[in-house]
């Protein structure tokens, strides 16, 4: 048999700046971005009813 690949991806998890505990989950490829460098979006919270910036947390 032989070796799996490594996969080159990994989820991270994007929380909601405004408090809420919403989460969104996203793959990323640590290979097109720097060590250093946390994802930024903003996207719909439903629990406030608008959109706000979610920042790159680890999963637990």
């Amino acid at each position: 048999m032989g070796q799996k690949k490594k996969t080159a991806s990994m989820f991270i998890r994007l929380v909601s700046a405004a408090g809420t505990g919403f989460f969104y989950v996203k793959k990323k490829n640590p290979k097109n971005f720097p060590q250093n460098s946390k994802l930024e979006f903003r996207k719909y919270d439903p629990r406030v009813n608008r959109h706000v910036l979610f920042t790159e947390a680890k999963m637990k």
